[in-house]
């Protein structure tokens, strides 16, 4: 199984070399020389799921590649495993970091500041073996903080954070980069305490207090850092207080759904779904009025595991679909609202 992670792993690091030196046509080539011909994507709002590399290209990667100039991708973890939930032959591979460039034209409404940005982002990739030792990508679940892009544009769409909003940094270890092979018992250890995490957090009628629940898997100074509209967190008592008994307070019924992936290597771990979560904000959640339906909920979660519990979590939460879900279109209603447009009428 090593052989085929770090099979898996250059498969993905060429097709990201070639596509962030790509330009315009050249985008569409890297995904023809390195995906396969089913290639399926999938998006956080508004770009959703596309189910062919041409869409891909054009729809996602180009706009991208035109608003922020002289792009560059700035990796803080990059890992691959057997997926936990699948028993095809099939290895996936995670990158997880920031895009950069100069955002010197519009993208998805946003108006440009003509100043360097980051895009925060986290792509799992699944590749797929073929004969003869070759290896494609078939499938892909890239989640981009789009809010994070327009707080550095000047547009806050959300109320005030309940934890820190700032550019978030990789591991404090700086060893999420595992481009050689790692331990498997280390890789079994770190999936071990994610399991058991989530274990913990399905059972939320227990009689443990909310900080005692938390110490079960985590380390008392872990580190949450979380999606911009929400921020990160320090600590379990100010996880606690910022945002895990927030999460809970809003919402009266929750659906948990499965998960498309999720496996571990080394240190390191972590899963996405499609959605992860069915919930009922019956206390409001975010500035979102109470509501008695439900809405599905994307989520990305990254994990680092320092000895024998969880030390720090990267999470991607698609709050534009959440949103977008009950009525509100964060992105429209910036475009309306912001004064480029203002001036055209």
């Amino acid at each position: 199984m090593s052989d085929k992670l770090q099979l898996a792993k250059q498969r993905v690091r060429d097709f990201y070399r070639q596509l962030d030196a790509s330009r315009d046509d050249n985008i569409l080539q890297a995904h023809e020389q390195h995906c396969s011909v089913d290639y399926h994507w999938r998006g956080c709002h508004p770009f959703n799921e596309i189910s062919n590399m041409v869409g891909v290209a054009e729809h996602f990667w180009q706009p991208i590649h035109t608003a922020f100039r002289h792009l560059q991708r700035r990796q803080d973890v990059f890992m691959a495993g057997d997926n936990q939930l699948d028993d095809d032959d099939t290895v996936w591979v995670v990158s997880m970091g920031h895009l950069m460039g100069l955002f010197d034209q519009h993208w998805l409404g946003v108006a440009p500041p003509g100043r360097m940005a980051f895009i925060r982002y986290c792509e799992f990739v699944q590749v797929r073996f073929l004969p003869l030792g070759d290896a494609k990508i078939c499938q892909s679940a890239m989640f981009i903080d789009i809010p994070g892009v327009m707080v550095q544009a000047g547009v806050n769409p959300f109320p005030p954070q309940t934890g820190a909003q700032l550019i978030q940094p990789g591991p404090i270890t700086h060893t999420g980069l595992l481009f050689d092979e790692q331990s498997e018992d280390e890789s079994e250890k770190t999936l071990s305490i994610i399991n058991q995490m989530i274990g913990d957090l399905g059972n939320w009628d227990n009689d443990l207090s909310l900080e005692e629940e938390l110490a079960l898997s985590w380390h008392n100074d872990m580190i949450w850092w979380g999606p911009t509209g929400i921020g990160a967190t320090y600590t379990i008592e100010r996880y606690a207080k910022q945002h895990s008994g927030v999460f809970r307070n809003s919402f009266s019924e929750r659906i948990f759904n499965g998960h498309v992936c999720k496996f571990a290597e080394g240190e390191f771990g972590g899963f996405f779904g499609w959605p992860n979560l069915t919930l009922k904000p019956s206390g409001g959640f975010m500035g979102m009025a109470a509501s008695e339906q439900s809405f599905d909920m994307r989520v990305i979660d990254i994990y680092r595991r320092d000895g024998e519990k969880l030390a720090e979590n990267w999470v991607f939460i698609d709050l534009l679909y959440f949103y977008y879900q009950q009525g509100i279109d964060i992105l429209a209603r910036n475009a309306y609202l912001s004064p480029d447009f203002q001036r055209q009428i």
